[in-house]
């Protein structure tokens, strides 16, 4: 979403109207230098703009509706460790949140994430912060497009690519979509089926939400860190 600034608006004031913050707004819109000083007439990107915790019907990226009340895969192996935890164990503290919401968090994965990221687009966004937040990568190696992050994987010698049969819990699973690309970090099996955690199209308006389900798409890759 963008907001068109009025003559009289103050970035405070627009940050307040839609929920967000003025540290936000800046994030989203870098070519603000100074707060103190915008335009009328300019154009905003507003993060988080179209997320909310509401209830609705949820449909995963393949589709098909996801499992009410799931929180978890149905058996999990050792999860993928780095220097500072288990990527996995990351995602799943913030299992049900929306993706813009989680953009505005100050810190952890929340702080590692770009908020001018569009709310409908943040899976690769999500996994890098939890690399991040894994010591697995570094600030410069996250990316928010899933062939950006796949390549910078595909370069680090901590990581290497295994088959599903070999994945553990928190490795990337970079998958190939009927529009494009998408990534994600399996999460054990369940009924034989792989299980996936990452920021997905779950939410009736299009927008992201952290959650769990089994997905259909082809996998290009797969890489476990092995640090």
């Amino acid at each position: 979403m963008s907001y068109r600034i009025k003559s009289g608006d103050t970035l405070s004031a627009i940050a307040r109207s839609h929920n967000t913050t003025v540290s936000a707004l800046m994030k989203a819109n870098p070519q603000i230098k100074d707060a103190n000083l915008i335009y009328a007439g300019k154009s905003l990107n507003i993060p988080g703009s179209r997320d909310s915790f509401e209830p609705g019907p949820s449909r995963g990226n393949s589709g098909s509706p996801s499992t009410p009340g799931t929180q978890g895969p149905g058996s999990v192996g050792p999860a993928s460790q780095g220097p500072k935890g288990s990527p996995f164990d990351i995602a799943m503290s913030h299992l049900g949140k929306n993706a813009g919401n989680l953009k505005l968090e100050k810190g952890g994965v929340g702080s590692d994430m770009e908020d001018w990221v569009p709310n409908n687009v943040n899976c690769a966004n999500f996994v890098s912060a939890c690399l991040e937040q894994a010591g697995q990568i570094t600030n410069g190696q996250h990316h928010n497009a899933v062939v950006g992050l796949q390549a910078n994987l595909d370069k680090d010698p901590n990581f290497k690519r295994v088959s599903l049969s070999e994945a553990k819990p928190g490795d990337v699973v970079c998958l190939k979509t009927n529009g494009g690309h998408h990534v994600v970090m399996f999460a054990g099996m369940k009924d034989g089926k792989p299980q996936f955690i990452g920021s997905n199209n779950v939410n009736p308006d299009g927008s992201q939400r952290i959650s769990i389900s089994s997905m259909n798409y082809p996998i290009m890759s797969i890489h476990q860190y092995r640090g």
